[in-house]
């Protein structure tokens, strides 16, 4: 009997959302435990001391720490459909690409939307241009990885679900389906998608919770912003 499995998340962090995806692709019951990111618990302090982020995956006795790397376990330790590709180059390059997303994708996108005149213009050029890299990677495919969400889709899910809402909250817009119309038609089907649907947190609550934080957002963003 397979040890139980519980994460640790919180409603709004896309990056909780990719472990339950994960986990619900694979097809493996969990217990999701909310946390409380202004007053951390003792679960989470003890399982992920390093960074004491969300999300935080335990299985039986084991922790696993970092979004990505809690999709490749989930993927290696349940059976299920596989989330990486089979091939070895095709694994290598899905996990390029997500680390694109993740180290080049996501300051330009945060900074693009709390920064203003032409220090905000030139990280809008900056996200654009990582974007346009990121089409190529969809073109003429319904997901990243061929016909069904994979790796790289769940790690690309913050363009399709969250982005949309950000821009709403910083009244900026960064995509559209003129520019961007392979990401965009992507972003819809994997929205749709039965499974992930149940993984993603409602529109008009998230847009709830960051129009609240978007004061909290613009003043940290400042300390991001070279000087």
């Amino acid at each position: 009997m397979s040890p139980p499995v519980k994460l640790l998340g919180t409603f709004s962090s896309g990056f909780s959302r990719r472990a339950e995806a994960a986990l619900r692709l694979k097809g493996v019951p969990y217990e999701l435990i909310q946390e409380d990111l202004s007053n951390k618990s003792e679960l989470l302090l003890m399982h992920n001391p390093i960074h004491k982020k969300v999300p935080v995956l335990l299985h039986g006795d084991r922790a696993v720490c970092e979004s990505l790397v809690i999709v490749e376990y989930i993927d290696e330790a349940f059976d299920g459909p596989p989330l990486l590709p089979i091939d070895p180059f095709d694994r290598a390059t899905a996990r390029f690409w997500a680390r694109f997303i993740d180290d080049k994708c996501s300051t330009s996108f945060w900074l693009s939307l709390w920064t203003e005149g032409e220090v905000q213009k030139g990280f809008v050029k900056e996200f654009k241009q990582n974007l346009a890299l990121l089409e190529t990677q969809i073109k003429g495919k319904r997901f990243f990885g061929g016909d069904t969400v994979g790796y790289l889709d769940i790690a690309a899910s913050g363009i399709a679900h969250w982005l949309p809402v950000f821009e709403e909250v910083a009244s900026v817009r960064l995509v559209t389906d003129a520019e961007y119309p392979d990401l965009c038609r992507w972003a819809k089907e994997y929205t749709s998608h039965e499974t992930i649907k149940e993984s993603l947190p409602e529109r008009e609550k998230l847009l709830a919770i960051f129009t609240a934080k978007k004061d909290f957002f613009m003043s940290t963003v400042k300390s991001m912003v070279p000087k």
